[in-house]
């Protein structure tokens, strides 16, 4: 668990189906997101298994996004996630671990995915010792880019993700580099 002013990072409670389900089948939260579709229940049902199962099998995962304050939505509520994943649909960059994010859209443009997205940095960092991450966006996703920036993740490489043709840029960080940075 890790806490900010705002957020709770946690791990995921069965209880959160009802959160994801909602964020995964809306159009626009989905947009960038493999083949761009909405998931089914059944499909976001299965996705939270494999979060707790991924947690369980390398020691890292997603954290469940959690509010702590009112601002932007009442305390308690679940609003997407942050953390770490192996980016097996990219096999190019693999050995790799990727930091990542995903938010309902009502809590789009409040800076969340920024501050999780820094804790989840400090913890593959500094506990769970990763040596490098990278983070993967389609070319469109301003926002994602944007989030990369703030983290200080530099450009790698543009690519296409194979069999979905969508062209992505991967960025990426040192564990050495962030670790300089913070001296």
């Amino acid at each position: 668990m890790i806490e900010t002013d705002r957020l709770l990072l946690r791990r995921w409670h069965d209880d959160d189906l009802p959160a994801l389900t909602a964020m995964h089948a809306d159009p626009e939260v989905m947009r960038y997101v493999g083949d761009g579709l909405p998931r089914t229940p059944e499909e976001s049902a299965a996705a939270l298994s494999g979060y707790e199962r991924d947690w369980e099998a390398r020691g890292f995962g997603l954290f469940a996004i959690e509010l702590r304050t009112p601002d932007p939505g009442p305390v308690g509520t679940v609003v997407g996630w942050a953390g770490l994943a192996v980016p097996e649909f990219l096999p190019e960059i693999l050995p790799a671990v990727e930091i990542g994010w995903r938010l309902a859209r009502p809590y789009w443009g409040h800076g969340i995915a920024t501050e999780a997205a820094v804790e989840v940095l400090r913890f593959a960092f500094e506990y769970a010792r990763v040596p490098r991450l990278v983070s993967v966006c389609h070319v469109d996703n301003a926002a994602s880019a944007n989030v990369m920036t703030k983290l200080g993740m530099t450009e790698e490489r543009r690519t296409v993700v194979p069999g979905r043709d969508k062209p992505v840029v991967v960025t990426e960080l040192s564990r050495g580099r962030y670790l300089r940075g913070r001296a």
